[in-house]
């Protein structure tokens, strides 16, 4: 079954550039196929997964994913196909910033597990770090909403590279500053 799982992110990460080559190669009808199949199987996964917040972010996308696969392919209408990656930002943006008002977001849940005894001055920097995501999540579902009335070979481009180099260069850019607030707070212990 986690096999199952594994398949259907790789497809739904690889989204874009199967939306595209399959509906120049294969026509809207094929795709449609394999994309509902596709989402029926995330959905189905979806209700099994242990965290909440990714049992709700797979049960939303898949079922969004469904209808809009299903509309495109009832008014045989590919542009359905494209609000997709607006959907994906706008689930990410509601989950981590609804974590804003609990007890602990979700970046500080995921920074617990590595370490445990976050001290207060983590807390918080795992506070900003949520709020520099829902930035991101925010102006990438807006970037990639622009990208849905723009031909496919740019919106392709942008949802199925750039958004993803863009949001590697934000995790890898936050690990570094999380270094330097480590390597500041052993200082300042010693």
């Amino acid at each position: 079954m986690r096999w199952l799982s594994v398949v259907s992110a790789a497809v739904l990460f690889a989204y874009p550039f199967a939306v595209y080559f399959g509906i120049r190669h294969w026509g809207l009808t094929a795709v449609a196929g394999l994309l509902v199949a596709i989402f029926a199987l995330r959905f189905l996964l979806g209700t099994k997964l242990p965290l909440r917040e990714q049992r709700y972010l797979a049960l939303l996308t898949g079922g969004a994913g469904l209808v809009l696969t299903l509309l495109g392919s009832v008014f045989r209408e590919q542009g359905w196909l494209t609000i997709y990656p607006v959907v994906v930002n706008a689930a990410m943006f509601t989950i981590f910033a609804a974590s804003l008002w609990q007890k602990q977001t979700i970046i500080e849940r995921l920074a617990r597990l590595q370490h445990p005894n976050l001290p207060p001055s983590g807390v918080e920097y795992t506070r900003n770090v949520t709020k520099v995501w829902c930035c991101y999540f925010v102006l990438n579902g807006l970037i990639a909403l622009v990208t849905c009335f723009m031909p496919l070979p740019v919106w392709t481009l942008y949802n199925g590279l750039v958004s993803y180099l863009i949001a590697g260069l934000l995790f890898i850019g936050e690990w570094l500053v999380r270094r330097r607030v480590l390597r500041r707070e052993m200082d300042n212990a010693h």
